[in-house]
């Protein structure tokens, strides 16, 4: 995975979710964009899930808005941005999941043709300065949002030291 591609999530990522009591209802196959390392494991990515602004009404579309018009020092105003990749797309910012290269299960593909990069700075700062806000968030108070992101990471977290330690004790080629 690379910072700010977009990619998609095989379906097996979103039924851990649900398996480790998080709300993951969303039956779209959504993109994703993996836009920060963690600092613990830099083979977890922080995704914020996508959407097509023109596929919501009106209603959709003013309570986003909303919560965007919102005080910058309310939480709220962090849980959503709209902004242009290929088209005009929401970005569910409080949605956010840590995510592995194990999981995903191909790129979002631009106009070329090949795998899509954000590369607006003034919309891949915004996006980090509204992560950071919800990440924090859940630094205070882990599980708050609906698809536990605190569960998820720790459960990413151990499964990479499990294939770490699979990997030491395993005999090489050389040794046997």
């Amino acid at each position: 995975m690379k910072e700010n591609a977009i990619y998609f999530a095989k379906n097996s990522f979103y039924q851990i979710i649900r398996d480790l009591g998080g709300s993951w209802n969303d039956s779209k196959e959504r993109p994703i964009v993996c836009l920060l390392k963690l600092k613990e494991n830099t083979d977890i990515y922080w995704a914020i899930p996508m959407g097509d602004w023109e596929h919501r009404d009106e209603d959709a579309k003013k309570r986003i808005e909303k919560y965007m018009n919102l005080p910058d020092n309310k939480l709220q105003s962090c849980f959503y941005h709209v902004g242009n990749t290929t088209i005009k797309s929401i970005f569910f910012i409080s949605d956010v999941v840590p995510i592995t290269d194990k999981y995903i299960s191909r790129e979002y593909l631009g106009y070329n043709s090949k795998g899509y990069v954000i590369k607006n700075r003034k919309l891949i700062a915004e996006l980090h300065r509204k992560l950071k806000r919800i990440l924090y968030c859940e630094e205070k108070t882990p599980n708050y949002f609906r698809q536990h992101i605190t569960d998820i990471k720790n459960y990413l977290i151990a499964e990479i030291e499990k294939e770490k330690l699979k990997d030491e004790v395993a005999p090489s080629k050389e040794n046997l």
